[in-house]
């Protein structure tokens, strides 16, 4: 699976983006519990999740300064 391209990530809504973090927190599990016992074989997937997961993180901190600003 690709890295995630940051044009895809904004075009999602924040339920979307929820969504998207829960996903890739879970797939980071398990990539951290097969690491663990020995059976992971795609090392760096694990260096790509953790940079999607700031990516989303990051579009969603930018989304809820913008909302607070104009409140």
């Amino acid at each position: 699976m690709a890295e995630t391209k940051i044009a895809d990530v904004r075009a999602k809504t924040p339920d979307e983006l929820q969504d998207m973090l829960v996903g890739l927190r879970k797939e980071q599990f398990n990539l951290r519990f097969q690491r663990a016992t020995g059976q992971l074989e795609a090392t760096g997937r694990i260096k790509q999740v953790r940079r999607d997961i700031a990516r989303v993180k990051t579009i969603m901190a930018e989304r809820s300064r913008a909302a607070a600003k104009q409140a």
